[in-house]
């Protein structure tokens, strides 16, 4: 009776996954799910970056181009939701943005930020990393083999106020990457089975990523 009530005391948990994708690819959907079963999270919240302040900009495909490619990738899975909050707001999209809108609308939700491991290495870079650090938690995806313990070790003597909230997640199919996908277009290399295939289609069927004619 007691574990029941406690169950029902804790909040849902929403997983929210950043980032351009470009393109979304098998990479991130396993670490999506794989981040949903293990932290019991009630769905995964994906949220492109329209100019993502880290970045070249110019080298990002269109923000409509990325957010159809999500549409596809994401129709299959009920779990998975797709919003176009950083679409809509002007502006570098700031993950510090984003969570304060999140914490609006999602306001009896703990929050679980899905995001690469070497991503996360350089969070105390971005605005406003100790607010983000009191918004949600992190889930650092890794390959297998990879060993975060040290690095979480770091962070958690440097970072007190971090301790038990950045998770490490191994995720086997994270050798996979948009960088990769886009460099194999542009050489006429096959990307079929690294990325759902209406993602594939729709890339083929764009001319995105394909080196340009003389």
């Amino acid at each position: 009776m007691e574990l029941k009530r406690k169950a029902s005391l804790e909040k849902p948990r929403l997983g929210i996954m950043g980032g351009t994708f470009d393109p979304i690819h098998y990479g991130h959907l396993v670490a999506a799910e794989m981040a949903r079963d293990k932290f019991n999270l009630s769905k995964v919240l994906f949220i492109p970056s329209k100019t993502p302040p880290h970045k070249d900009r110019r080298d990002i495909s269109a923000a409509d181009l990325r957010f159809e490619m999500l549409k596809l990738a994401l129709e299959d899975n009920p779990a998975f939701d797709l919003s176009a909050l950083e679409f809509e707001r002007e502006g570098p999209s700031y993950t510090v943005d984003t969570l304060r809108i999140l914490r609006r609308t999602y306001p009896d939700h703990e929050l679980y930020f899905i995001t690469g491991t070497d991503a996360l290495r350089e969070i105390f870079s971005w605005r406003e990393a100790d607010k983000i650090l009191m918004m949600t938690e992190f889930i650092g995806a890794a390959r297998p083999g990879f060993d975060a313990s040290d690095f979480l070790l770091q962070v958690q003597q440097e970072h007190p106020e971090t301790q038990g909230r950045i998770h490490h997640l191994e995720v086997p199919a994270l050798a996979i990457s948009s960088t990769d996908i886009r460099a194999r277009v542009k050489r006429g290399y096959p990307i079929r089975y690294l990325l759902p295939e209406p993602v594939r289609d729709f890339i083929l069927k764009h001319g995105l990523y394909a080196a340009e004619k003389p």
